[in-house]
């Protein structure tokens, strides 16, 4: 049966044969959508693709199931919501399902309205709840309450407690005048992390504060919310640009976050180190200039706390970027990738887990622009929390020419069997996703009117899911598509110039709809040399809680950062704590004294006009500045740098931070200068008690063969002392 599926029917139904090794028993709900070539800020980009806007998310797609029996029904549709044709008031985009544990229903996130010829309208995406999804049901669509209802919500999923948990573009403090959060490479807006809702009661708590956006959160079967960071903790490259006089953005810094902040003659910047290509900031220095971009993937509590690298794997485990030895006059210092990973990737997006094979997750290695996130399907082994990232891995399951694009005029080579997204694992172990056989990148082909009144346009790109098949050579390829094809008769204005569209639709973000086992929701534990420390000082840990949440602080503790994993040589790693005996030394290269642990904030001070203008754009960037907004900690002796602590003799650190708000820290020597520094950012939530034994977590060894320090944290004593002395405990 050829015939393509139309209409917005109750019943539309086609029979579609799957081989018996490809056997689908379980509804799969998945997503409809008119295809959109442009591919920045656009709805299935890497990032920025959160605007609800119509020419970035387009109109006239839906939610969609298809049985076993290969039935499908348009969820949607039948709930009465959507429309054919011109897209108006009641003109719809989705995205993002996900099933409840026990697979009687799904949330998504859902934008309604369409502008009007010359219409300039804001339009947020929003969560909805869909339930009756049964072939003989009825389909309901409610809104989810007390939701942010001026900002965009998206990637939504269900907590084991009765929360959701979502990513919003909502400002970190709710404060408008910072909307949007610009992030750190085109200034473009985006998303401002995770956030938790209790949907009765309108509670909402921010999760993560992540600068340049998360995405994607799910919770996996140990209890952790897994999502894909974009890490990107650098200088701001359009400052570089205007400060070098190569380009014109308008950079400047503001005095403050508050609204009347001042725009300051400045953009000065203190954290991390200038840029490659920033020759005017590096002159005269011994630095090589520092750029870091990553996609990976990341793991939270759903309180928010433990916020990491899922098992602290990074980019020394996975590869990505190039990143230079910080110093240019240390010969030790080298890039060095773990070579316990023999497969390097460059970014994780679009993380599944495995059902048949918990240990395992899955996700596509794309390039960052020009594939809508597609790319290829790879493994990441050994995630259990038991493992550490030695034990992690990365299989390619497509072939490893899928994770790049060719030349229009070259000829893709024949292992290379498209671009995938949106992968997925059955419960009965078929692979399904979402997948183009377009090995070019993206372009519109289309056409438009020479008075640009209307537009026809044309992506190379045709995202069906189909299932895949393993090769006679391991990898795997798409084989039988999901469906026989879905289209729709779609006009809508954009604003100005009338946008057609009448070919198939992309289908996307397949999910199986199936009751689930529910984890059990983790708690916040203290490693054993912490409790003993607070046992033998009187304090109870209840207490010390208490007082960090009424205060709105969190509590970092370090046992020996002279320690650093055996992998990563980019940074100093002979350090040495001044004044004390605790030291971590090699027998090659420069011992560097550390004395200061110095903490940064993420403070939306960054703003630009664009260089045409002198009045400023809308949102802010943030800056990392010394920490300012906590006053708690012990106070500093002459000489040391702002917002820092000292490290004690044993090399341990313990300080209070601010929560809900990203943070980076650096050690330095006893003059202030920084010797080695936090390549991402990390939030906390108030309450919180966060023990890392090293800066850079230990894997196995450290890099005298050392394994992870168990010494009881000096540093935490003495604040508990100096806590106590001033009545705070």
């Amino acid at each position: 049966m050829n015939k393509k599926l139309t209409g917005l029917g109750l019943a539309l139904l086609a029979q579609l044969s799957l081989p018996a090794q490809a056997a689908i028993t379980s509804p799969i709900a998945f997503v409809t959508q008119v295809p959109i070539p442009e591919d920045f800020c656009s709805i299935n980009a890497t990032f920025c693709n959160h605007q609800g806007s119509i020419e970035f998310s387009g109109r006239g797609g839906d939610l969609w199931i298809r049985y076993p029996d290969g039935a499908l029904k348009n969820l949607t549709a039948v709930a009465g919501y959507g429309q054919n044709g011109l897209q108006g008031n009641q003109a719809i985009q989705v995205r993002d399902p996900a099933v409840h544990w026990n697979g009687k229903k799904i949330i998504f996130s859902m934008v309604i309205g369409a502008p009007q010829h010359y219409q300039v309208k804001t339009y947020f995406w929003q969560l909805y709840e869909i339930t009756g999804l049964g072939k003989n049901e009825t389909p309901v669509i409610t809104k989810v309450a007390n939701q942010p209802s001026n900002y965009n919500n998206i990637n939504p999923t269900y907590g084991t407690d009765g929360r959701i948990i979502f990513v919003s573009d909502r400002p970190r403090n709710g404060q408008a005048h910072l909307y949007p959060q610009l992030d750190e490479y085109e200034e473009a807006p985006s998303n401002t992390g995770l956030w938790s809702l209790n949907p009765n009661t309108g509670n909402q708590v921010m999760l993560t504060h992540a600068p340049s956006g998360d995405f994607n959160p799910f919770i996996d079967s140990y209890g952790r919310v897994i999502f894909t960071r974009w890490d990107h903790l650098q200088q701001d490259q359009q400052a570089a640009g205007d400060r070098n006089g190569t380009e014109n953005y308008g950079t400047f810094n503001y005095s403050s976050e508050a609204a009347n902040a001042k725009i300051l003659n400045s953009r000065k910047e203190v954290f991390p180190e200038p840029l490659t290509f920033d020759t005017i900031s590096l002159a005269g220095t011994n630095l090589h200039g520092h750029s870091f971009n990553h996609f990976f993937p990341w793991q939270v509590h759903e309180d928010g706390s433990e916020l990491e690298l899922v098992n602290h794997i990074g980019r020394h485990e996975l590869g990505g970027s190039f990143v230079d030895a910080v110093f240019t006059d240390d010969p030790v210092l080298t890039y060095l990738t773990n070579p316990y990973n023999p497969n390097k990737i460059s970014n994780f997006f679009q993380i599944k887990q495995d059902p048949t094979n918990p240990n395992n997750f899955i996700g596509i290695n794309a390039p960052e622009f020009a594939t809508h996130a597609s790319g290829q399907i790879v493994r990441l082994t050994n995630v259990a929390p038991t493992h550490n990232a030695d034990e992690m891995k990365i299989d390619y399951l497509t072939d490893k020419t899928t994770a790049s694009t060719v030349g229009d005029n070259e000829t893709p080579p024949p292992e290379n069997s498209g671009h995938y997204r949106d992968p997925t694992i059955l419960s009965g172990g078929t692979l399904l996703a979402a997948h183009t056989f377009e090995t070019r990148e993206e372009k519109d082909e289309g056409t438009t009117s020479p008075d640009y009144s209307n537009s026809y346009p044309q992506a190379r790109y045709a995202f069906r899911i189909r299932t895949l098949k393993q090769l006679p050579n391991g990898t795997w390829a798409a084989d039988q598509p999901l469906t026989n094809g879905i289209s729709k008769n779609i006009t809508y204005y954009g604003p100005n110039t009338l946008v057609h569209y009448t070919s198939e639709l992309w289908e996307l973000q397949p999910v199986e709809v199936k009751a689930r086992p529910k984890p059990a929701k983790l708690l916040p534990t203290l490693g054993t040399p912490e409790m003993q420390v607070l046992q033998e000082e009187g304090v109870s840990e209840t207490s010390l809680r208490q007082y960090l949440k009424s205060k709105g602080l969190a509590l970092a503790i370090m046992r020996n950062v002279t320690q650093r994993d055996h992998g990563d040589k980019q940074q100093p790693f002979n350090l040495a704590v001044a004044g004390s005996g605790t030291q971590t030394v090699t027998n090659n290269g420069k011992i560097y004294e550390v004395a200061h642990f110095q903490a940064f904030q993420a403070d939306q001070i960054r703003g630009l006009t664009g260089g045409y203008s002198t009045m400023p754009k809308a949102g802010r960037r943030v800056l990392a500045q010394p920490l300012h907004s906590v006053t708690a900690n012990p106070p500093l002796s002459a000489g040391a740098p702002k917002g820092s602590v000292k490290i004690a003799n044993d090399g341990s650190v313990a300080m209070l931070l601010p929560t809900r708000r990203a943070l980076s820290w650096q050690l330095t020597d006893p003059q202030g200068k920084f010797v080695v520094r936090e390549r991402n950012w990390l939030s906390m939530q108030p309450g919180e008690i966060r023990t890392c034994p090293v800066c850079h977590g230990i894997n196995t060894k450290d890099q005298i063969g050392q394994p992870t320090p168990t010494n009881k944290p000096e540093a935490l004593r003495e604040l508990l002392t100096y806590l106590k002395a001033n009545g705070s405990l």
